[in-house]
């Protein structure tokens, strides 16, 4: 019985490991108070708060200018710690948070769970290839996260700072200037340097209700659709996908809603007393109308689908050209009918 008790604890625990940065609304208004949540366990749900100390950088990126946050302004409220702040000038910004290392040890079947839980598909499948499915494990892990909101209507270039973390995901052009139908570039860093092949999982939380159904895909690698999962500690839900030699994945926003990435970088460790080390890394966005690349009618249109011919730049002289040549075709006609009607009399 202790032991079944044992193993429903590590399994809970093992169902907590995902970080994420995540706001009630990621479209904030300039100069005014607002909330940045830590969630740690799924992105619907947070099962623990993160505690000060073991926050290695905490920082605020916006109008040029990347900050570190004051202990004072955190609170915490049902298992969600929380970022208070004041949001400056309009533009794109960036928060992120990192966490210092921790060890785990677990049994050869916690771990093979754990893996297959997490998505970890690499290490698991090296573990069946190579006969070590029994070995039981020491894993070093840490945890770095990011956000990127926009305040006011007007974007900047801070959505691309990289803030140096041993692992972290950087699109490669603004979020906020696109909407649905576009394609990011998302490169995925691994100690400064693009992380290639890494599996990554994307998802959609469309409205606070996450999609059952996404569509991504990256360059250069495999993808595969995956079915969400009614359970919120289910974390391989969405779409799996891998970045190209180049640490890049490009991943299709087909809806409006809240995106986050999420991948787990697992490696085997020479450190003593350790058999794995990973470093995780999520990040969160929302795609909205967007800022640019608006299409218009006649685009659509060019591209074969549907428009509104009424928007479509010159219908309104080509309708009244086609009337006046119409009309003057009628007026012939009439004109010739009549003339041969006399002719007759």
């Amino acid at each position: 019985m202790k032991k079944r008790l044992l193993l429903i604890g590590a399994l809970l625990l093992f169902s907590s490991h995902d970080m994420y940065l995540k706001l009630d609304s990621y479209f904030l208004e300039p100069n005014t108070r607002a909330a940045i949540q830590l969630f740690n366990g799924t992105f619907k749900k947070s099962e623990n708060v993160i505690t000060r100390d073991r926050m290695l950088d905490v920082s605020l990126v916006g109008n040029g200018e990347r900050r570190a946050a004051d202990e004072s302004q955190w609170s915490e409220k049902d298992s969600i710690t929380i970022l208070n702040f004041t949001t400056g000038a309009p533009g794109t910004w960036v928060a992120g948070v990192s966490t210092g290392p921790r060890n785990i040890e677990m049994s050869g079947a916690d771990f093979n769970s754990y893996l297959e839980h997490d998505g970890i598909l690499d290490m698991l499948g090296w573990r069946r290839e190579n006969k070590a499915m029994d070995q039981p494990a020491v894993e070093k892990y840490s945890k770095h996260v990011k956000t990127i909101f926009q305040v006011g209507d007007q974007t900047s270039e801070d959505w691309k700072t990289v803030l140096g973390y041993p692992i972290e995901f950087v699109p490669l052009e603004n979020p906020y200037d696109l909407h649905p139908g576009h394609t990011l570039s998302v490169q995925l860093l691994f100690q400064g340097e693009p992380l290639a092949h890494e599996l990554v999982y994307v998802r959609l939380d469309a409205d606070g209700s996450e999609s059952t159904s996404d569509h991504t895909h990256a360059e250069g690698g495999e993808h595969e659709h995956t079915e969400a999962s009614a359970d919120d500690h289910t974390h391989t839900e969405g779409t799996q996908l891998r970045t190209n030699a180049q640490g890049i994945a490009k991943v299709f926003l087909p809806a409006k809603g809240t995106w986050y990435l999420r991948t787990i970088h697992l490696v085997h460790s020479e450190e003593e007393g350790l058999t794995h080390e990973s470093n995780w890394a999520t990040l969160s966005f929302a795609i909205g109308e967007g800022h640019s690349h608006q299409h218009s009618n006649s685009d659509e249109t060019a591209a074969g689908e549907p428009g509104d011919s009424e928007d479509v730049p010159g219908n309104g002289q080509t309708s009244f050209i086609y009337g006046v040549l119409t009309a003057l075709a009628i007026l012939g006609i009439g004109y010739f009918v009549i003339r041969q009607r006399n002719r007759g009399r």
